[in-house]
């Protein structure tokens, strides 16, 4: 088949979407399908990673135009950004273009009960993460020393949560020797640590999983994610998740791999449960094996068989 996908894959250090744009196009060529990313005539799937408008401007209204013509065309719309960051246009925008799909995926169970009951075919397919990060899991069930606590975002969003991160710091400054802290990727402006180990971002998933697997246990606190990529990379590097329970999909796939909280206190009281119980956790995590591969094969079943 001739399938178009709206988002061209980049190299270097990104967000988890572009894995799984990029895991998604290697997989389907080779599958013999041929994969275009910018409009061509005949196209077999329109594949919508976003139906805002990409580099070329072309975006969801050109599709519907497109299909006006060729009719046999099935557009699918993968459902990712769901506005939730501040956006609640584009909130209104996947809702309504929904409508226009023949098939819409979503990344998670909360995802889809986000934007309620919809009228179209659609499916729940929770992101995953790459077999790298699986490579460098830590099969450390014990802690000696300091409890290592790590983050990492490519995105600067407020609702990635940074507050609690300053908020920890400020904490193992002021009060806790027995935590040490790394964060690992890009900084709003106006955040600095005063104790806490920091690490630039890195485009290199090797690179990446050697450094959360150095770890003990993850923390996120991002909130509202439709479908959060960076928790599933430390799930895999064997970290348990410390995570907020306002989450979104981070709940739905840490619910038996962590704990959650929402203030500061209850963060305080899950990281010394954690290292409190640190083997019951470690044991569970250890649990966790779905990957990128096997999400991309479930992708792939739904558009040669649309």
């Amino acid at each position: 088949m001739k399938i178009y996908i709206n988002r061209s894959p980049v190299s270097g250090p990104w967000g988890g979407g572009n894995k799984t744009v990029t895991a998604l196009a290697d997989k389907l060529e080779q599958r013999g399908h041929e994969v275009v990313y910018e409009l061509a005539r005949d196209l077999d799937i329109i594949f919508c990673f976003d139906p805002r408008p990409n580099s070329r401007g072309e975006w969801y209204q050109t599709y519907v135009d497109y299909k006006y013509v060729f009719k046999d065309t099935k557009i699918i719309q993968r459902v990712g950004d769901l506005g939730t960051h501040g956006k609640p246009e584009l909130t209104e925008l996947v809702r309504e273009t929904i409508n226009f799909s023949d098939y819409a995926i979503f990344p998670s169970k909360w995802a889809k009960e986000y934007l309620g009951p919809l009228s179209r075919p659609h499916t729940v397919i929770d992101n995953a993460p790459l077999k790298t990060f699986f490579k460098s899991r830590s099969h450390s069930t014990g802690v000696s020393g300091k409890l290592k606590i790590v983050t990492h975002h490519w995105s600067t969003n407020p609702k990635k949560g940074f507050e609690y991160y300053k908020f920890l710091d400020k904490h193992i400054v002021e009060n806790d020797n027995d935590l040490a802290f790394t964060y690992i990727g890009r900084l709003p402006d106006n955040l600095r640590f005063m104790k806490a180990n920091y690490h630039p971002p890195t485009g290199d998933n090797s690179i990446l999983a050697d450094l959360l697997s150095q770890n003990h246990v993850y923390l996120t606190a991002s909130e509202e994610e439709a479908g959060a990529n960076h928790v599933l990379e430390a799930m895999a590097s064997g970290l348990p998740v410390i995570y907020h329970k306002n989450g979104g999909s981070i709940a739905n796939y840490c619910e038996d791999y962590g704990i959650g909280y929402d203030s500061n206190d209850s963060l305080i009281e899950a990281v010394a449960k954690v290292k409190e119980n640190f083997e019951h956790y470690k044991r569970n995590i250890m649990g966790f094996h779905r990957n990128m591969e096997q999400a991309i094969e479930e992708y792939v079943e739904i558009i040669e068989n649309v």
